[in-house]
């Protein structure tokens, strides 16, 4: 169940299955995503692809001596753009690859469409999703819904991004969903369709425990995405934002002009494949132990490069040493950031009081900890709004909150209103009305032995006490506990055994510190694998977005002419 390898195996074939010769690899913008996260350029270029286009680019030149290899959702503007392509053909053949399923009417446009018979293929490769890490993979898609329904075109995507996993995977799954959530019904009953429509598809040798496929709603944890990140992917993400595995670092006092927009993948850079899931004091350490090897492997300066045999070592080493510094100076560079802004944001005082929000029940200390920090000239707009936000969802029902207080704080502060109206959205979002789960207070006394003896015991870590709602969703699966009452399966059938491989997906995002908890998961369960998939990978930025875009949805829906909603 390997995410990275599914992707990295499809490119790998559509290459190969267009035989030897020089190739230009045609895609859309998503594809485009989709190859760079698990290749870089130069890999491909190695097996000679020596050009990259988007299907839509209008000055293409004509290249007969190329083969083609196109790599595209089966979207209508795509087969749109091949009908084009095919009867104006720019290279000598065609090799075709959809990354879902496509309709036999399409095909027969498209080959209606190939007159000069240019098309050696045309196949469905089921790609159609970002592989972020082996485990987790996102689709990529923000504001997927409207109030507490689908927006429709979103619908649609997420069962396509779905149903691709689940082919790629070659896996045919029973389906659980979150009963409180209707946009999780909905996503189960849409993949169940196309499993059935599509049957021959999913005609995967029958497994003695069947798969199973669990869709759940971000808001029921509202809490996991507004909190300060301290292992690196997770960090990385959160203070300096990852997007198909690139950071921009322009903004950066003082960055040379080729550490602009770095590129972070774990399959081609060993330290970050290493320092993944490690805390920011380890990876500290590591990072100081890194440039010390480099100095140990640096060329001196005063190297004498006099015989033949010296020179020839020297050009021998020199590539993985050019390597080494280019991978030395963007961490250092990276690490050094991240540094700068937990400094200059004071980010180890607000997390700290973070972890506390959402894992101690101590109104009183609570409400003065946020208090003293929201007097603190140095917190930024966005730590003051998420301290609020965190507060109002967890003591939402307090009979003495001190909410009214802190918004009045937060103008005083001088916060944007846009900002200060986030944390009513939040509630809306994420507030106990929404909630399935009891997300906070643990209310069965298994639950609050667990609590009392983790506080006896103490926490190894006072930024990392915070476990997300998945974790104890899954440990709840794996144990066969997880309750049919709020996690119904679809359809008559469920599952007697304990459940193997197990495909999450969030609607509405999911995080990077989930995505820590599912590798956590599959390391310490063994004969369980799990895949976390969402619409998306959220930092605090990304998810009140999300929020925001839900709400004003749901305000232009009130404000409608009395319309009754379209909630099924």
């Amino acid at each position: 169940m390997n995410v990275t390898l599914a992707v990295k195996q499809y490119v790998s074939k559509m290459i190969e299955d267009s035989g030897p010769g020089m190739k230009v690899l045609l895609m859309d913008r998503e594809t485009t995503s989709i190859v760079s996260v698990v290749y870089t350029q130069s890999e491909i270029l190695q097996k000679e692809v020596y050009l990259f286009e988007r299907i839509d680019s209008q000055n293409r030149d004509n290249m007969k001596h190329l083969k083609a290899i196109c790599f595209l959702r089966p979207t209508k503007e795509n087969v749109e753009h091949l009908i084009q392509e095919l009867r104006r053909p720019k290279y000598s053949v065609y090799f075709i690859y959809f990354s879902n399923v496509i309709s036999k009417s399409e095909i027969k446009a498209l080959a209606e469409a190939d007159e000069q018979e240019v098309v050696a293929e045309v196949q469905e490769f089921y790609g159609d999703f970002i592989a972020v890490n082996p485990h987790l993979f996102s689709l990529n898609l923000q504001g997927v819904a409207r109030g507490r329904s689908w927006e429709p075109s979103m619908l649609s995507r997420c069962t396509q991004g779905l149903t691709s996993v689940l082919l790629a995977l070659k896996k045919c799954p029973m389906i659980r969903y979150q009963l409180s959530s209707d946009m999780s019904k909905r996503l189960a009953e849409s993949v169940k369709q196309i499993i059935t429509k599509e049957y021959e598809l999913f005609d995967f040798r029958k497994t003695e425990v069947p798969p199973l496929l669990l869709i759940l709603d971000r808001s029921d944890d509202a809490i996991t995405p507004l909190l300060n990140q301290w292992t690196y992917q997770a960090m990385v993400h959160e203070l300096l934002g990852l997007n198909n595995n690139r950071i921009d670092l322009s903004r950066v006092p003082g960055i040379s002009k080729d550490l602009k927009e770095v590129v972070l993948s774990a399959e081609n850079d060993e330290f970050y494949a290493n320092n993944l899931y490690l805390n920011f004091g380890e990876i500290g350490t590591n990072i100081k132990n890194l440039m010390e090897d480099f100095q140990k492997k640096k060329p001196k300066e005063q190297q004498k490069l006099e015989s033949i045999t010296d020179m020839k070592a020297f050009v021998d080493n020199y590539p993985q040493f050019k390597k080494m510094s280019g991978t030395v100076s963007k961490h250092v560079t990276v690490v050094g950031e991240l540094s700068r802004l937990v400094s200059e944001r004071q980010l180890m005082e607000v997390s700290e009081v973070e972890q506390e929000l959402s894992c101690q029940n101590d109104h009183s200390n609570a409400q003065q900890s946020v208090r003293r920090l929201l007097q603190n000239p140095r917190l930024s707009e966005l730590d003051a709004v998420r301290l609020v936000m965190l507060y109002a969802l967890r003591y939402e029902r307090h009979s003495s909150s001190v909410l009214p207080a802190l918004m009045d704080e937060l103008s005083r502060r001088g916060v944007s209103e846009r900002h200060r109206r986030m944390v009513k959205s939040v509630v809306e979002y994420g507030g106990k009305r929404v909630r399935g789960s009891d997300l906070v207070t643990p209310t069965d006394a298994v639950a609050i032995t667990k609590q009392f003896f983790k506080g006896l015991k103490g926490v190894e870590n006072v930024y990392t006490q915070h476990q997300p709602l998945i974790h104890d969703t899954l440990d709840q699966l794996i144990k066969g506990r997880l309750k049919d009452s709020q996690f119904p399966y679809l359809g008559a059938s469920s599952l007697r055994d304990r459940p193997q491989d197990i495909m999450v997906f969030l609607i509405g995002g999911a995080t990077y510190e989930e995505a820590l908890t599912v590798y956590n998961l599959n390391r310490s369960t063994p004969g369980v694998r799990i895949v976390l998939g969402g619409s998306s990978i959220h930092n605090t930025k990304s998810f009140l977005e999300e929020v925001m875009s839900t709400a004003s949805h749901s305000a232009d829906r009130a404000q409608g002419s009395g319309r009754p909603g379209n909630r099924r």
